[in-house]
């Protein structure tokens, strides 16, 4: 079944909205790759499938959003811009590893619909009510999938 991305944009477009305002911290720009990423959507509507929208949907800004920053990265606005964005470029390796490794424990052992309560409530700071709608849970279900959740990183953690 094709995407609607009109229905798409009604729906998850706050939430994409957020996700774009936490990473560029610039309202206009936020709103510029919000678009973005439905153009994206459209320009894609006929290879993708209507399956997990809030996960592409998320995956999608956050692409976005980062090539937005490379992007401004190479030609920063001012020196305190181009500060800044070196700070930020600062990567650690081997704990982007550790993490991603933790992290793929994690998800590997809990239900995908886990990863994607997680990234709502967690990190694009949804409410638990907020999170629920969007999953299609009760607020109780939303708290047990992350209590499941901290409960096997706390095991990973240990091991």
């Amino acid at each position: 079944m094709a995407i609607e991305v009109e229905a798409y944009y009604r729906r998850y477009g706050p939430q994409v909205l957020r996700r774009c305002r936490f990473l560029l911290r610039d309202e206009e720009q936020a709103v510029d790759a919000m678009h973005d990423v439905f153009v994206q959507l459209l320009r894609y509507q006929g290879a993708l499938k209507d399956a997990a929208p809030s996960s592409l949907l998320h995956q999608i800004a956050t692409r976005v959003c980062l090539n937005r920053l490379r992007g401004s990265r190479r030609r920063p606005e001012d020196r305190e811009d181009e500060l800044v964005l070196r700070i930020a470029a600062v990567e650690d390796t081997e704990a982007r590893t550790a993490a991603r490794g933790l992290l793929d424990r994690l998800f590997g052992r809990v239900p995908t619909s886990s990863r994607d309560i997680a990234v709502l409530h967690l990190v694009d700071g949804m409410t638990l009510e907020e999170t629920a709608r969007e999953v299609g849970l009760s607020v109780s279900g939303v708290r047990k999938r992350l209590r499941a959740l901290s409960s096997v990183l706390h095991e990973l953690e240990a091991a």
